[in-house]
């Protein structure tokens, strides 16, 4: 099918997205001094910016996408949790006020940045067992909610929401719904994802799956690591993302395509990896082929490292870079 044909399925296909959220902050401001008091910039601040991270933007990526999607994982109920909910009832994705807690915070990464530049992070956030999404309260409604959906996307951030009991449960809902499971893993967690429909690690990701060490500048061993994985995992669909070496997209263990990288400026990569899950996901749910899926988001994420912050893609920017392209 052509590129408009499957965007226009997107409209069509529910996803549920289970994972880490976060409230990702942006102070801007300017840097013309060292403060007196320690060897540190004095930062003016000019304005303040948020949305949505982690789970979230994998979320925030699927609706720009046109994709109708609903969330979970926890919020506090708290100032940044109210910035969180309005960030997502403005951009049409279902989350309900029952995942606000009163015993932890919303996860919240402040980023402070200069001309353009990222100067530091101050993170907020609990322990990460406070998180857990595995209660049987929490499983019930999700187990009643994959009925209806096309897809699954679980997206690890290690901060505890994603559990290996919740990863065992949703198996057992596929196999009575039928839906695609997704999971970006976070293999030093060494939560078991054996058996899922698509597995996204990036490099570094997809060499500790494997069990294999190299030094930073060695050739990356694509070989050894498509049959680690496959040997540990067995992913019905397996694509790992290289950055600038673009993707490999894999099958039973071996490479089976590999996908050049379309970005030709990269202003920031953060959030590349939720548009490349949250398409690739979005595109298999809706009926196409492996490589037509990985192409589509290889393109997305394209366009997504050319804007500054963790940022989203819509229909129309994909089509109108096929035009040019």
């Amino acid at each position: 099918m052509t590129s408009q044909e499957l965007l226009d399925h997107f409209k069509e296909t529910p996803v549920l997205v289970v994972g880490d959220l976060m409230l990702d902050h942006y102070l801007w401001g300017d840097a013309t001094r060292i403060s007196p008091e320690a060897p540190v910039p004095v930062v003016a601040q000019v304005r303040d910016t948020y949305t949505a991270g982690g789970a979230a933007n994998v979320a925030m990526n699927l609706a720009a996408l046109g994709a109708p999607v609903e969330l979970f994982g926890w919020t506090g109920r708290d100032r940044a949790g109210d910035i969180l909910l309005d960030v997502l009832e403005r951009n049409g994705i279902v989350y309900s006020s029952q995942w606000r807690s009163e015993r932890i915070p919303t996860i919240e990464k402040t980023r402070v940045m200069v001309r353009q530049q990222q100067l530091c992070r101050i993170d907020r956030e609990d322990h990460r067992d406070a998180y857990a999404f595995d209660s049987d309260a929490c499983l019930k409604v999700l187990e009643k909610k994959i009925a209806a959906a096309k897809a699954v996307i679980v997206s690890d951030y290690a901060k505890g929401v994603v559990t290996e009991k919740l990863l065992s449960r949703l198996l057992e809902f596929r196999e009575a719904g039928g839906c695609l499971i997704a999971v970006d893993p976070k293999p030093k967690r060494k939560l078991n994802v054996k058996g899922m429909d698509l597995i996204t690690p990036n490099r570094d990701e997809s060499l500790q799956m494997a069990g294999i060490s190299i030094d930073p500048h060695d050739p990356f061993p694509e070989t050894e690591v498509t049959q680690g994985i496959w040997e540990h995992y067995a992913p019905r669909h397996l694509v790992v993302t290289l950055g600038a070496d673009g993707m490999l997209v894999c099958d039973e263990g071996k490479v089976a395509h590999r996908i050049p990288t379309v970005a030709r400026e990269v202003f920031d990569v953060s959030g590349a990896g939720d548009t490349v899950i949250a398409t690739l996901t979005l595109a298999l749910a809706a009926g196409a082929a492996i490589e037509e899926a990985a192409h589509l988001a290889n393109r997305a994420a394209g366009i997504a490292i050319g804007k500054l912050g963790t940022a989203t893609v819509t229909p129309k920017e994909i089509l109108d870079y096929e035009i040019q392209h």
